[in-house]
Parts: structure tokens; sequence; C-alpha cells
């Protein structure tokens, strides 16, 4: 398209304000009524020629459908549609302010205030256009405009859904994969419900700074049908965890389980904000999740390779940086199977990819040597300790008939028991309303009095009302069995939602060692954020990019790579390594609630990137008031059994000096390309 375009009508071309691939967007001038607008264009295809252009003039003429009928103060107006030899544009309303996407990309935080602003003129909107059969279908940060004096207004709804109209079908996967709901990924007819948990995106965005699901459109898809991104809370101190639920019920998977409406959502955000309690949403502290997030690969066996070699590379004095090993290429290709299949077949496979994933059994091989660079973390100002990050869903379980072996005192009667069937997904059955508080506190001892006995575990997890009791983290193979085998004598009206990844018992000393520090099942306490940047499964030549969120007090920070062959990789800190071009880590301390970044590149800190032999390895984390070690380590990689031995022994003087310590844990499965 021609840059020297002086007028489209009666329009004349002012300047160019962006351009994209089907077009340009220019600010335009409208003489009759002397007003700025802004001048959306595409070509006009040879239809015989370029089908997929011609499917982008169909949807921009659609856009020009949809959003000419609605007018709102919260929609982006559209005044005239036309077209002028190979030239189709659309003139709208001209807003001179900046989008969500550009603020975002500037790594803006937002208040909570401004969150607000945002989110009610985004679902005054949809509630508008909802109520006018319109459904927008690509809610996202850069389909958010901002006016200067900061009011929201929608705008592109180039892929709308217009109730009775023929133009998008069943089988048709329109949108932005990071926002789309699991409906549009499967290919299934939307309505607005489909707006609703791409704005529950939006909102997660807006409160945490980051999207709840990263990665490429396999992988998103993949974690959109499976998964429960971490609690906004959890990711950053400054999000009351009142929101957590709002933002979960919006991204629920199955329609039916979101708001039914954008004035609903906006009513729940509403009342969140003002403290007051959110009809049909969980209490947060019924939701008592493990800050331990593991997300469970399958085994695959280690390749035959020589390690490779273990550059150590320590984060600035300003922050902690590493890099991990990359996400598994597996459940990206069944992840891309199901939509094929989806497409061809139905939705079947919506209901069966929300089981869970297969955990890890295989032997730990090798560790892959990394390497590490170094970014300084985003400081965050000191408030209470995150909420603990959901745990990745899975299937409900059975529940096997075992009598407790140390029932607690004073037990109280509970309904007879009722076996757990296996559920086709992860919506909890719903509360009974008969169960007493007093035998939710008895089941929630019990099963805390179970989980505590177990060694080689980190379980934690909480009692809903209804009696449904969540367990989640990480166990060995035998403690899991055991685990599991000992629910099944306890008398208890609900369901077991079994969210317990099990290790090989190569890392029983890593689990022996955080299991004393990191709170228990249904406690409360210091908790440390720990996950992966790119997600848990990774292959070949990603690196390793640990984030952290450091608990409700001022201090250090240790971070290991422990491998399965055997070794540990000390990621922070570390010490200098001239052969690596390494520079050593300062001693520093972080904020309450500091977020940490590891595995940036940087002067000093190479990256650290996944290599054969690959397997399922370990990263554990401590965040301690005080030091755990008085020197140095010396050097960035040892034997994991003498570091463990020594890093148990020195978890122990701190307790006994009454330093405040906690911990987390999560696996990293790597495989090649």
């Amino acid at each position: 398209m021609a840059e020297t375009i002086e007028t489209l009508g009666k329009y004349e071309i002012k300047r160019t304000l962006g351009k994209g691939a089907m077009g340009t967007v220019y600010e335009g001038w409208d003489p009759i009524i002397a007003r700025r607008v802004a001048i959306k264009t595409v070509r006009i295809p040879d239809t015989h020629d370029d089908p997929e252009t011609e499917e982008a003039l169909a949807r921009f003429r659609r856009e020009a459908q949809a959003a000419g009928r609605l007018t709102h103060p919260n929609i982006v107006g559209v005044f005239d549609y036309g077209e002028t030899g190979d030239i189709a544009y659309i003139v709208m309303e001209y807003v001179d302010g900046p989008s969500v996407k550009s603020l975002v990309d500037k790594q803006e935080r937002f208040a909570i205030a401004d969150t607000m602003r945002i989110m009610t003129d985004l679902l005054n909107g949809l509630q508008f256009s909802h109520e006018r059969g319109v459904v927008h279908r690509d809610i996202k940060p850069a389909n958010v405009m901002l006016t200067k004096e900061g009011q929201g207004k929608i705008a592109d709804f180039g892929i709308a859904r217009i109730e009775s109209s023929s133009m998008t079908q069943a089988g048709t996967v329109l949108g932005t994969p990071a926002y789309m709901s699991p409906e549009q990924f499967m290919g299934q007819v939307v309505d607005a419900r489909t707006d609703i948990y791409s704005s529950g995106v939006l909102l997660y965005q807006l409160l945490t700074g980051e999207r709840p699901f990263e990665g490429g459109m396999s992988a998103i898809m993949h974690k959109a049908l499976n998964t429960d991104p971490p609690l906004p809370s959890q990711i950053t101190v400054t999000c009351p965890p009142a929101f957590d639920g709002v933002v979960r019920k919006a991204m629920a998977k199955r329609p039916e389980e979101r708001f039914q409406s954008a004035k609903e959502f906006l009513e729940a955000l509403q009342a969140a904000a003002a403290g007051r309690p959110v009809a049909g949403l969980v209490p947060q502290e019924a939701d008592d999740s493990e800050a331990t997030m593991v997300a469970a690969a399958p085994r695959r066996p280690a390749a035959q390779a020589a390690p490779a070699a273990r550059p150590a590379a320590p984060p600035p004095a300003t922050s902690a940086v590493v890099a991990a090993p990359k996400r598994s290429a597996l459940p990206m290709i069944a992840a891309a199977a199901v939509v094929v299949v989806v497409l061809l077949g139905g939705g079947a496979w919506f209901f069966l990819l929300r089981g869970s994933a297969p955990a890890p059994s295989t032997p730990i091989a090798q560790n892959t040597a990394p390497t590490t660079t170094t970014a300084p973390a985003t400081p965050v100002s000191p408030a209470p300790a995150p909420t603990p990050a959901p745990p990745a869903q899975v299937a409900q379980i059975p529940a096997p008939a075992q009598p407790i072996q140390t029932p607690p005192p004073a037990q109280t009667a509970a309904p007879p028991q009722q076996p757990v069937a296996p559920a086709t997904d992860n919506t909890p059955p719903a509360p009974n309303p008969q169960v007493a508080s007093a035998g939710l506190d008895t089941i929630r001892q019990q099963v805390a009095q179970l989980a505590a006995g177990q060694s080689c575990a980190l379980v934690n997890g909480g009692v809903r009302d209804g009696g449904n009791v969540t367990l989640d983290g990480l166990a060995g193979t035998s403690a899991a069995d055991a685990l599991r085998q000992a629910l099944g004598g306890i008398t208890m009206p609900g369901a077991v939602d079994w969210r317990v990844n099990s290790v090989d018992p190569i890392f029983c000393p890593a689990l022996d060692t955080l299991h004393p520090i990191v709170p228990a099942f249904g406690a409360t306490g210091p908790r440390l954020g720990l996950r992966l940047a790119d997600g848990t499964r990774l292959s070949d030549g990603q690196h390793i990019l640990p984030r952290l969120v450091m608990p409700d007090f001022r201090g250090s920070l240790r971070v290991d790579y422990v491998g399965h062959d055997g070794t540990v990789l000390h990621l922070y800190p570390q010490v200098a390594d001239p052969k690596q071009h390494m520079t050593a880590d300062s001693p520093k301390l972080f904020q309450a609630g500091e977020a940490v970044s590891l595995g940036d590149p940087a002067p000093g800190h190479p990256a650290w990137e996944v290599g054969p032999p690959y397997g399922t390895d370990m990263i554990i984390a401590i965040a301690s008031s005080q030091p755990l070690f008085d020197r140095p380590r010396p050097d960035n990689v040892e034997s994991a059994a003498e570091y463990l031995r020594e890093l148990q022994a020195a978890v122990d003087a701190a307790q006994r000096r009454n330093a405040r310590i906690t911990g987390s844990a999560i696996t990293v499965d790597t495989i090649p390309k």
C-alpha cells in the first residue's frame, strides 16, 4: 500500500499511526465535520489468487458491521466504511491515548485503582456489546485503547461473531493464543463467555505484569486446557488475595463455570476490591495451596552423551539469574495433534485433555549444563507474604478404603464414606451444606497428620467447603503411594483432588531438607514463590529462567539445580569461574516480596542452556533471614549428597537461631529438540 496516499474518499490523510501485516492505520481529518479520525485500511485482493487475504477482507468488513452497530463510551466508534480501487477502509473514532499493550510492553505496573478503571470500562463495553449479540473474540491489551483521561475503549472487532451470522462457524480457530479460551482452541462455536475468559487473562496480566500462560501456540493451548496458572497474589504481593477467586472463576475451563455475563464479572471484581465477600467464590482461606509448584512430565530415556560443561554464572548484586532446561517438545506435539483431531472430529478431546499429565517416573538422567546470565530483579515493595501458587490440575482419584493409623483425638462424626469416582475434569463437587466446620477441622487435622508423617515429601493443600480435599506438591514414589493408601481410611463427604507429583527417590534428600521449613498441609506461613518463565518442560538449547518472589521477610536466597546424575549446580549465589568468564555474586539481602529473575544473560554471567543428557531434575530454593553458610561454596558444581548434608545442617542451625526460613521446589523435565 503506497505511503504517499493523501486522501481516502472525503478524508484527508495526515500521518501514519501504525502498520500491520494486512494494512495501515492513518490519522485522518474529516473536513466536513472538522474532526480527527483514525482510518484503518486493507488492500482489496484478487479473490481468485489470494484466499487468505480475501478472508482478511471479509473480517475487515465484518468489523465495520459489528462495531458500526455499537455506540457506547467504552467502544471505539465506527463512523464510515468505504472502498476505493484496491483499498478498503474503516473510519473510526480517534483515541488520543495509548493502548494497554503499549503500557504493558513498557513493563509499567498498574495500581489497583488503574486496574479497576480499565476493567470497569472493558466490562461495561462488553456488556453492551453482548446484549446486542456481538462477541468480540479477541480481547487483549492491544485491543483496549485509553484516552488521555484514562478512559478505556474496546477496539478491533475484526473477528467478532455476530449472532445469527454464518460468517464464523465451529471449527474455525481465530484469536490471539495467549488470550484464547479453551473453546476457541477446540474450534467450537463461542459465545459471550469466551470474552469473559479473555478478560480474565487481561485482568491477570494487569495484576501481575505477566500473562498466565507463555510459550508457543501448542504450549499455550496445552496449558489453557490442562493447568491453572499461579494465583495472582502469589506472583506479586501487591495483588490483594481477594482478586484470586475472581480471576480463577473468569478463567474457568468450562464456560458454564465462568461468570455468565460481563456485568456479573464486574460486580464480583468490585466486591473483591471493596473487601466484600463474592457470591459463588471459594473463600481464599479455604484454598490452602502449596508454594511448591510442580508440572508432571512423561519420562524419557536419558541421552547417552557426555555431560555438557557447566559454567556457573552468578547474578548481579541487584538480582539473581539462572537459566533452566527447556520445556519438553512432547506435550507441545501432543497439543498440536489435539488441535488437528478436534478440528476434524469434535469437542470430546476438550474433556480428555483436562486430566492430569503423567508424572515423571524414569530414572533421572545426568544434569545438563546450562549457561547463566544475570539480570536485575524487579523490586517489589514489602507486603504480606505471597499466597501459595495453585497446583497443576490433576484428575480426582478414587480413595482406597484403609483405616487411618493414627487418628487425632476428639474426632467428630462425619457422613458415611463415599468412594470418589475418577473425574473427567477438575471441577470439585458442589459444597455439602451438612458438613459442620468441626468436621472439616477434623478432616484437615487427619490429612495434615498423614502428610507430616511422610518422609521424602513436600505435600500441602487444604480442605474446601463440602469436605473436598486438595493435595499438591512433590513426593517420592513410595511416599506418594503410602499417602494415597492412607487417605482411604479417612471418612470424608467430598472428593480427593490429588495433585502430588511422584519423583525419583534420588531427590528424597532435597525434599527432606525442605520438609521442616515449607508450610505444611493446611498451614499458613512464609512462602517463597518459585517458577520457571518458560515452564518446567524444556528442550535442548532453551534457557533456565527461574522467577522467584521473596516471602514476607527480608533475607538471603539460595537457588540450586539438583541433577539426576547426583550433582548440584549452584544457580545463586555462585563463585567466580575464570574459565567460564564468570564473576562471583556479591552477598545480597532481598526485600520482602521482592521479585527475583534468574538466567537472563549479562556480562560476567553467561546464560545456562539445556543440553544432553536429558532427564528430570529439580530446582530447590531457600530464603532465610540469616545467611545459611558463613563462606562461599568451594565450587559452583558439587556432589549433591555432600552438599545436601551440609545444607540440612545449615538449615537446622538456622532454625535453632530462630531465623526466619522457608523454601520451595519444582521439577524440571528436559528433552532433545
